[in-house]
């Protein structure tokens, strides 16, 4: 990883998010180094839907280069549905499947408009390699299936469902 210049943070450390916006800011103003390969989902999902993108990728500037990827099940199935599989079945399942094929678009650079924040942005972004895997868009984080939801979270839903109410 220290070749390649990976990027470690703790998400939960405000500092380390801070410092992570600063190095890719430098980054992307060395126009001498390679693009910056981010997935903004944070987690994968079973190639049906774009969950959440972290707005953190959005808010530095520079020009996105959006990438849709969508496994092809035909042959094997990369998803690993951990409620259902052990870790060690998954293994097995994947080294004994035929292929694991792979659908790669990559799609126009998209530039932040002046009037639009990074959530924009990111959403923007989002849409764009939804529509062209074919797939649905989440409006939440994929980090709820690991963590519980947070009250703030269900605040909102509760009140979105009152005002349909």
């Amino acid at each position: 990883m220290q070749i390649s210049q990976h990027v470690l943070f703790e998400r939960s450390e405000m500092k380390d998010r801070h410092l992570v916006r600063k190095k890719i800011r430098e980054h992307i103003a060395d126009k001498s180094k390679l693009p910056i390969l981010i997935f903004p989902e944070g987690t994968c999902i079973n190639n049906t839907s774009v969950m959440m993108f972290k707005k953190g990728s959005f808010e530095v500037g520079g020009t996105i280069h959006p990438v849709a990827i969508k496994y092809d099940p035909r042959f094997g199935d990369a998803f690993w549905n951990s409620t259902k599989y052990s870790m060690m079945t998954y293994a097995f399942n994947v080294l004994t499947s035929w292929a694991i094929v792979c659908n790669v678009w990559y799609l126009p650079p998209m530039v932040k408009e002046e009037e639009e924040d990074a959530v924009h942005f990111a959403n923007r972004v989002k849409a764009v390699i939804a529509a062209q895997g074919g797939m649905s868009m989440l409006p939440w984080d994929g980090a709820l299936k690991r963590k519980k939801v947070k009250e703030s979270f269900k605040e909102e839903q509760q009140k979105k469902y009152c005002q349909i109410v």
